[in-house]
């Protein structure tokens, strides 16, 4: 069966390829035909040339049908993991007479969703067809396929004829960032000496450090830092620019996405790591993301591109950090041995998660910093929001 629908398309793509009533009418023209050869009857031979006249027809109008077609794909908006697609798909014919019963298929990969598929009943001539549907997403990640598939049967409906259109696609879909009220992770570290800094981005909190720099005057900037000397002899508000000063650290959320994980973890764990970057992000703390093949990135859209485009047991290019506030994110409970002050963790184990409380202080889990051990029966968003347990 396989073999004979590749069949069926390599012939409908590259020629044409009969549907049933093409197939039926090729039965009778050729029953008429052999009937009047047996028979010398002349209007056997008449209904015979009569079918094979109406099948050369109907195997050169679905090719001239779909020529000079014009095929192009409106950028795709990513989304979150959860929200739909929204793709559009536009289809011109730039020829004076109007193209007329064509369906158009969008094969989508099978990771993303079925091929969706739209009937057009006319396009007139010198328009554009606009054809958008959405497309539900369930799993992040970056998907991409080529082409769009036109095909026909007009306008005698005899032969099938398609032609495949590149219109190359790239859809990216985010992971899921749960809305954090609080999470303890990230709110001791941030009560740590080491991460309390005066910064540039936020001179509202600012009274004291050296001056980088002069800028006019923008709506929302705190009167105290107008520099009034500056000021006067421009004769506009001039306000300072504090430089950073930092106590030497950075919050670093470190997904361990080397090693192999089970798949449902590591989704987890991605969810985890864009949730503490956002939540951290809105907590004013300057935060960065290390997977083990980015290496250290920051900012909202390469985050969420990072993390769409992850996957477990990816080739190193980059080492672990080796200092700073880090929250770390492994299924691997000897590397939390490895761990330093300041830092926490968050471990996928199913094995130390099924043992009895008083039972971990004997396990193999070793860490020098609080963390949390997620449990199966829990929800995500529940853990990162309750308080640190004790070891």
């Amino acid at each position: 069966m396989n073999r004979t629908h590749r069949f069926v398309n390599w012939l409908e793509t590259h020629w044409v390829a009969p549907s049933f009533g093409g197939s039926l009418l090729t039965a009778f023209a050729f029953f008429f035909f052999i009937a009047a050869t047996n028979t010398l009857t002349g209007w056997l031979y008449v209904l015979s040339g009569i079918g094979a006249a109406l099948l050369l027809v109907a195997a050169i109008l679905p090719r001239r049908n779909l020529k000079a077609l014009q095929v192009r794909r409106e950028s795709i908006q990513p989304v979150s993991a959860g929200d739909p697609l929204t793709i559009t798909v536009c289809v011109e014919n730039p020829t004076n007479s109007a193209k007329t019963l064509l369906e158009l298929h969008d094969p989508l990969p099978q990771t993303l969703g079925l091929p969706q598929k739209q009937a057009i009943e006319a396009i007139a001539a010198k328009t554009v067809y606009h054809w958008s549907y959405s497309q539900a997403t369930q799993h992040r990640g970056i998907y991409h396929w080529q082409n769009i598939r036109v095909r026909t049967a007009a306008p005698l409906g005899l032969f099938w004829h398609s032609r495949l259109y590149p219109a190359k696609a790239t859809a990216v879909v985010y992971p899921t960032v749960l809305p954090l009220t609080c999470c303890p992770l990230i709110d001791q570290l941030g009560r740590d000496d080491s991460l309390q800094t005066w910064s540039d981005r936020r001179p509202e909190a600012a009274s004291e450090g050296l001056t980088r720099s002069l800028r006019p005057y923008r709506w929302g900037d705190p009167i105290r830092l107008v520099h009034w000397r500056s000021s006067a002899r421009y004769g506009e508000l001039r306000v300072r620019e504090l430089e950073t000063l930092t106590g030497g650290n950075n919050l670093i959320v470190a997904l361990d996405s080397a090693p192999l994980w089970q798949a449902d973890d590591f989704e987890q764990a991605v969810i985890a790591a864009a949730s503490l970057y956002f939540y951290a992000q809105h907590q004013q703390l300057n935060v960065r993301l290390w997977t083990a093949g980015t290496g250290l990135i920051h900012g909202q859209l390469p985050v969420l591109e990072a993390l769409a485009a992850i996957q477990a047991g990816e080739t190193v290019v980059a080492t672990p950090p080796t200092q700073g506030a880090l929250i770390w994110l492994t299924q691997n409970p000897e590397s939390l041995a490895q761990l330093w002050n300041p830092c926490r963790w968050l471990l996928w184990d199913r094995s130390f998660a099924s043992l009895p409380h008083e039972n971990r202080a004997t396990s193999r889990l070793r860490p020098i910093s609080p963390g949390i051990v997620l449990h199966p029966e829990k929800s995500l968003q529940e853990h990162l929001q309750n308080p640190l347990p004790v070891f």
